[in-house]
């Protein structure tokens, strides 16, 4: 959905660290003051554009994306970047990619109707192949993922009461999904077009996304086993509303994994927002609140690592937890619309006005 692709502001007034379990309902423990944990690095790839998508390859390749059809991508762990706009595009916004390597990528415009497309280069962005333009005028495509270079997803919010699903087999063609595999959508209801992180898979053949803004009931996660052929749909703790929902998910394995997100109404609240799971999907619970106020739009796991962190952002700051969401520590108080990881805990963030930021994510308390 279109919510949260605007600005906010991007400040809070204090550097905080939250440690302990959310409450369920009313207000939330009183921050304790510590300051902000060091490391960000500000990195420059030439661009303006509001930038709401990052995939990094490993510490030193990593992909961005964003509005005005902007694309970058650096080989050198952001010293240097490589950045266009995609011929005829400058008008979509990229909410979403998935990157390969240094030269294969997918790019995923989210709007209604015909301005939902996917793209792919397998030249480093020198010439890109539209592989994909929507032709219902009633669904709009939030975010793709991959489990290999071949098959994947792209999620659209609800249409004729089901969510438009397409999958890949070959990484060239797309098709909708059948009707019975398309799992049934709540009025109103529809994923978030964020961060790229609506949509994750694990293993070659689990995936889960998350769900928001119906007028009814709590939002939910939905998952499959096999690839998209079934899917079940659990609620979560998390509100649901015309603003509101979970707008990022995160699984470091096929069990554990956390739903994001709040309630865009709310830009100054601290809110049950967060939701925790150790049986892949089939039951939730509240995790803890980050230590910034407002809604969170995106989050990733370290990948590959025993004790993998898990760094969450929005328009009111980032943080990162050890211990999958019963504790946060403060990152920054600025704004910012997604986050990568990749193996060893280089994590890269990005956000309004060409902001990207890379955060080596120190070691966790033992």
């Amino acid at each position: 959905m279109g919510t949260l692709s605007g600005g906010m502001s991007s400040a809070v007034a204090a550097a905080l660290v939250l440690s302990g379990s959310a409450c369920s309902t009313g207000l939330p423990p009183a921050p304790t003051v510590t300051g902000l944990l060091p490391g960000l690095v500000e990195l420059d790839a030439g661009t303006t554009a509001l930038l709401q998508a990052v995939s990094p390859v490993n510490d030193r390749v990593v992909w961005i994306s964003g509005h005005a059809g902007t694309w970058a991508r650096s080989e050198d762990g952001g010293a240097t970047w490589t950045s266009g706009v995609v011929r005829g595009a400058d008008t979509l916004q990229f909410r979403d990619l998935y990157a390969l390597d240094a030269r294969r990528a997918w790019l995923l415009s989210a709007g209604t109707g015909d301005v939902s497309r996917i793209y792919y280069t397998e030249d480093g962005g020198e010439t890109w192949t539209e592989q994909f333009r929507n032709g219902n005028s009633r669904a709009f495509y939030d975010c793709l993922a991959f489990w290999d270079e071949r098959n994947g997803l792209a999620l659209s919010d609800g249409a004729d009461g089901r969510f438009p699903l397409l999958a890949t087999r070959d990484g060239k063609t797309w098709t909708l999904l059948p009707e019975p595999a398309r799992p049934a959508a709540r009025p109103g209801e529809g994923a978030f077009a964020a961060s790229g992180t609506c949509l994750v898979t694990v293993g070659d053949s689990h995936a889960w996304f998350g769900t928001g803004a119906a007028a009814e009931g709590r939002a939910r996660v939905i998952r499959t086993n096999d690839r998209g052929r079934s899917w079940l749909a659990i609620e979560t703790p998390i509100p649901s509303g015309p603003a509101a929902g979970i707008a990022t998910v995160a699984f470091r394995d096929r069990h554990h994994g956390v739903a994001l997100g709040g309630d865009l109404a709310r830009p100054d609240s601290f809110t049950d927002n967060v939701a925790v799971t150790e049986d892949g999907g089939s039951s939730w619970t509240v995790g803890a609140r980050p230590p910034f106020p407002g809604a969170i739009y995106g989050a990733a796991y370290e990948p590959e690592t025993d004790r993998p962190a898990l760094v969450a952002v929005g328009p009111r700051g980032a943080a990162v937890s050890w211990d999958d969401a019963q504790s946060w520590s403060l990152i920054d108080t600025r704004a910012y619309w997604s986050v990568g990881i990749a193996r060893g805990g280089r994590a890269w963030l990005v956000g309004p006005s060409g902001r990207i930021h890379r955060f080596d994510i120190p070691p966790g308390p033992r």
